[in-house]
């Protein structure tokens, strides 16, 4: 998890404010999970790994945050099912939402002439699709906080490296650039600033298994202008930023975190 924050920023607008993020459970998710409720911000979380999140909370109470974080199991690709009734129950008992991370997300690997319509469609709906869902599902309780409302749709470099083996999840993921640009436009009138965040090779658990080899990482660092590799938290902080009242100018963008590899 996150390493002392003494040296970092303290964002007083986050305190007490509702935080709702996907994919909290592990990666990049918890993290902001931790980030944010050491700011002192509510957060309710949504993931399908229970003990995982039970593990989160355990770490949240044992730093004693000022708010317990609240954790829905929720398996975002079924929309109707489970996304939609979690939002229903987020805002029966949080009416308010000052911020929402969609940040769950699987890249989902095959060769190009191997994709079925069913692999198609369920990389589009775990990389893509609820982002849009749970904005729509959430908006009665963002708009009841315009003015300082944020959102930060999690997209990826990988469309503009390009990834080879995982056309959907990179059309997926070109796709959140253009999804963040239209609602910024739509509800930023309505005080609801939308963002998202690009990253590059995140060092997580999963990427250190399953992606960065030795070969893989001699590559990586040729291309990125830091060679070194780039910390879950890091991305978290960022994350905070794009919530906080620190960045109230920045909307419709794409911020891209991955050391200069694009």
């Amino acid at each position: 998890m996150a390493e002392s924050q003494a040296k970092f920023a303290i964002y007083p607008s986050l305190v007490d404010r509702t935080v709702v993020i996907t994919g909290g459970a592990q990666g990049i998710g918890a993290q902001m999970v931790e980030l944010f409720c050491l700011q002192g911000s509510q957060v309710i979380f949504l993931d399908v790994v229970d003990d995982r999140a039970a593990a989160v909370v355990q770490r949240m109470l044992e730093l004693k945050v000022k708010h317990k974080p609240v954790y829905h199991h929720c398996d975002v690709i079924k929309i109707d099912e489970e996304l939609k009734p979690t939002a229903a129950k987020i805002l029966a008992e949080f009416p308010k939402i000052d911020g929402l991370v969609n940040s769950a997300a699987r890249a989902m690997m095959k060769p190009t002439m191997d994709i079925t319509t069913q692999w198609w469609d369920e990389s589009v709906a775990v990389n893509l699709r609820h982002q849009f869902f749970l904005t729509q599902a959430l908006m009665p309780g963002l708009l009841l906080a315009a003015g300082h409302a944020s959102i930060i749709n999690f997209g990826s470099i990988n469309w503009a490296v390009p990834g080879l083996g995982q056309v959907p999840y990179t059309t997926s993921k070109a796709a959140v650039v253009g999804l963040t640009r239209t609602l910024a436009h739509e509800f930023g009138p309505q005080g609801i600033r939308i963002n998202s965040i690009m990253p590059g090779s995140i060092a997580t658990e999963r990427e250190i298994k399953e992606v960065l080899t030795p070969e893989y990482k001699e590559n990586l660092f040729k291309s990125q202008a830091i060679e070194r590799l780039i910390q879950p938290v890091e991305v978290a902080r960022l994350a905070l930023w794009l919530i906080a009242d620190d960045s109230a100018a920045v909307v419709s963008q794409s911020i891209r975190i991955d050391a200069g590899w694009t």
